[in-house]
């Protein structure tokens, strides 16, 4: 199916959404899709992106594809184990982060990398493009959907706002991924890493001080009534970081669709949905941002001239990351050179 074809059907399927609408099956589904992810079935993802998707798909298909989404990890296991969930057939679509299952899929995580990251719209095409030119057979086993990120994440603090490397010295912090977390580390931080699902019984606890984490994120955990402050880059400064994303389907189910019913997944995927998707998350970013705002936090900016002292602190995690890439057998610096390429260019 050519890229105009899946732009049509997209603008066409998301626009007859765009109206309250009582879907109408020409008759019963022929194929049960089951989609697992770990987030919370309140979370902005189920309502605004995998509920409307999954009726997308439904429309399209004309009523034979029928997606039944399982939140919170309802069909058992752990998020980490969600890729070999879907490669097993456990589930038919996960939609799961490569630093869940550290370097497996080393180049779905360069963009984990800190400061990698404008916008979540832009960078999630960015990551399309550099998964389509250098880790296109990552996830074998298994027919990838979209990849994406989310927007850069901020500062989210109990105590006392951070606005320089002195305010992290000593402070406990979650980090949202290794990279992230050595140089929050190098930095003075103390840090300690669980999934996000965990994340309010340690704030709660006084375990941590405060997380890494985006605006988005917040609502879903009421993370707003954890924390106080919550502290950002100034604009046109990078993200300190975001996780990358990827939404994958088992492949021997996918093979098993009609040929008219893989072109309704076709349709229903690749570079346009990661766009989709990662324009969705900047719309979260804003709403998980008023959240916080409306809880009467406060939300300060970390200045441009510390800002560039932390990226600093990156340089020495980048070339690790490089050297890791390498030890897979992978170009290291000119994966890294084009994914910060892509990035400038975006």
């Amino acid at each position: 199916m050519t890229s105009f074809t899946r732009r049509t059907v997209l603008a066409s399927i998301g626009a007859a959404l765009a109206t309250p609408a009582i879907l109408t099956r020409a008759h019963a589904a022929e194929v049960t899709l089951r989609l697992h992810h770990f987030l919370p079935g309140v979370a902005p993802m189920q309502k605004q992106f995998f509920e409307p998707w999954a009726a997308e798909v439904a429309k399209a298909s004309n009523g034979a594809i029928e997606i039944q989404i399982f939140p919170a990890m309802q069909l058992g296991g752990k998020p980490p184990q969600l890729v070999d969930q879907t490669r097993q057939g456990i589930c038919d679509i996960a939609w799961t982060l490569p630093v869940y299952t550290p370097d497996r899929f080393p180049v779905a995580e360069t963009m984990s990398n800190p400061f990698m990251v404008t916008t979540a719209e832009k960078t999630s095409v960015a990551m399309h493009k550099l998964m389509d030119e250098f880790g296109p057979n990552e996830y074998r086993g298994m027919k990838v959907l979209a990849y994406h990120t989310h927007a850069g994440g901020k500062l989210h603090t109990r105590n006392a706002p951070v606005l320089s490397k002195a305010d992290l010295k000593g402070l406990k912090l979650r980090a949202p991924n290794q990279a992230t977390g050595d140089m929050l580390t190098s930095l003075g931080a103390e840090v300690v890493f669980f999934p996000v699902t965990e994340m309010v019984v340690g704030l709660s606890s006084g375990v941590i001080d405060g997380c890494c984490l985006p605006f988005e994120v917040v609502p879903a955990f009421k993370l707003q009534e954890l924390t106080s402050f919550s502290a950002e880059p100034a604009p046109a400064a990078r993200g300190l970081y975001a996780n990358t994303f990827a939404f994958v389907m088992n492949q021997a189910k996918y093979e098993s669709l009609s040929d008219d019913l893989r072109g309704v997944i076709d349709a229903a995927s690749g570079m346009e949905l990661s766009h989709r998707i990662g324009k969705q998350f900047d719309e979260f970013e804003a709403f998980g941002r008023s959240v916080v705002e409306k809880q009467g936090n406060k939300i300060v900016e970390i200045p441009t001239e510390e800002i560039a002292t932390w990226r600093e602190a990156a340089v020495p995690i980048h070339a690790a990351w490089t050297e890791k890439l390498n030890k897979a057998g992978l170009d290291g610096a000119a994966i890294m050179a084009r994914a910060n390429a892509l990035l400038d260019e975006s």
